[in-house]
């Protein structure tokens, strides 16, 4: 590729839309979707598929004690890389495009670079980070926080998923339980290019999302103790019903969102009754609540508002709760001067930019207390993502791409 400077450098959309083809046929679902829990043999080759796009492209491929793994193209000076990557495992239902965007834009970039015959000063690094989705194993960004020292690695290898199975033991099943340390690799910086798996770039028709920093979460699970009686026989004043206080905690959490607005989110994704009979009292339950909001003080408010309920709504329907903190984040702003750059850079290629915060968790946050940080969106149809139904057009991938690209250049310079 003849390019008269590296700001007219541009990547090859073709190929970066053959490789998201590519991997999206690993673990194919129906509907377009793909389902590539982690550390699965679906996971396995996805994994292997990218290593070897890695190693073609010349990269030195390394992989650590919780399975992240981590690529580098050389540069003219040993020093800390810039760096870029995301995630390819999936939720069971999910897309083509969230995480897998993010770490294949990364190759690409690696791939334009080397038809163009250019070096950069800093060393580049592309990488994918384990278990990011948490949809088999929680906590979520779990490879990414133990590879930046957010976690320890002996408790998340511990780790029993929703099918029983133990992380480390899966991990090595499939062959990635690799040698490298964790809490040592430490970047220039590091930049993600994401789907912005929500509805404001598209209604807005902006191309490029700034990304100024991610909301905190907080995920708990709460497991009720009641009794099992019969469904007709049994006075309402004398029941001790498990599903009854799933239900209202699950009102609850959706009442707590309206009422303090803003920011606040509240979701109930799972609900599981025993004995689950239509005409059987549930003896057991178990609920999950996702809280989350760009404020830490209102989000620990939230919190404090659920508790509080839960606490006062088991006294009164006489049942035992237990409740076990699955993750949780505080609210993280990424590196203004970075996300300024990544703005300045989409203005300077063409492209209509805004920015905002991300209500979803990322492999970025997890960096950001240790290196400048920051992320770049791309818009999803219909604000859909974590469905076969999310897309992004190749037209907004490529602008995302070089993006990415340029700001790369720039910060590995």
């Amino acid at each position: 590729m003849q390019v008269n400077t590296i700001a007219e450098l541009r990547i090859d959309t073709e190929r970066l839309g053959r490789r998201i083809a590519e991997l999206a046929s690993i673990g194919a679902i129906e509907g377009d979707g793909v389902c590539r829990l982690a550390l699965t043999d679906e996971d396995r080759l996805g994994r292997d598929q990218v290593c070897d796009w890695m190693r073609q492209l010349g990269m030195r491929v390394s992989i650590d004690g919780i399975g992240n793994v981590v690529a580098i193209r050389a540069g003219l000076e040993d020093v800390a890389p810039v760096m870029t990557g995301s995630h390819i495992d999936t939720v069971a239902t999910g897309g083509r495009y969230d995480g897998t965007l993010g770490v294949l834009a990364g190759l690409e970039v690696i791939a334009s670079l080397n038809d163009a015959g250019i070096t950069t000063r800093r060393p580049l690094a592309v990488g994918f980070f384990t278990n990011e989705e948490g949809a088999r194993f929680a906590p979520d960004m779990m490879g990414s926080g133990v590879h930046q020292g957010a976690f320890d690695l002996d408790e998340m290898l511990a780790t029993r998923g929703i099918d029983n199975s133990i992380l480390g033991e899966e991990l090595q099943r499939i062959g990635y339980a690799g040698a490298a340390e964790v809490d040592r690799f430490r970047v220039h910086c590091f930049l993600e290019l994401h789907v912005e798996q929500g509805p404001v770039l598209e209604q807005e028709a902006i191309s490029i999302g700034a990304v100024t920093g991610v909301q905190g979460i907080s995920w708990t699970e709460y497991r009720i103790a009641g009794t099992s009686n019969h469904a007709g026989t049994t006075p309402m004043h004398l029941r001790h019903d498990a599903g009854y206080v799933a239900a209202a905690i699950a009102v609850e959490a959706r009442r707590i969102a309206d009422d303090m607005g803003g920011s606040q989110v509240a979701t109930v994704g799972t609900i599981d009754l025993v004995p689950n009979l239509v005409n059987v009292i549930a003896r057991q339950a178990l609920v999950t609540v996702d809280l989350r909001n760009m404020d830490e003080t209102l989000l620990q408010a939230a919190e404090r508002r659920l508790a509080d309920f839960v606490s006062e709504l088991a006294a009164d329907e006489g049942v035992e709760v237990a409740q076990r903190k699955l993750a949780r984040f505080e609210p993280v702003s990424f590196d203004n001067a970075l996300v300024a750059l990544v703005e300045e850079t989409a203005g300077s290629l063409g492209f209509s930019c805004r920015r905002m915060p991300s209500g979803a968790g990322h492999d970025a946050q997890m960096f950001a207390p240790n290196s400048p940080t920051a992320m770049i969106f791309v818009p999803s149809k219909n604000g859909i993502s974590h469905n076969v139904a999310e897309f992004t057009s190749a037209q907004e991938i490529e602008a995302g791409a070089n993006v990415l690209l340029q700001v790369m250049l720039n910060k590995a310079s």
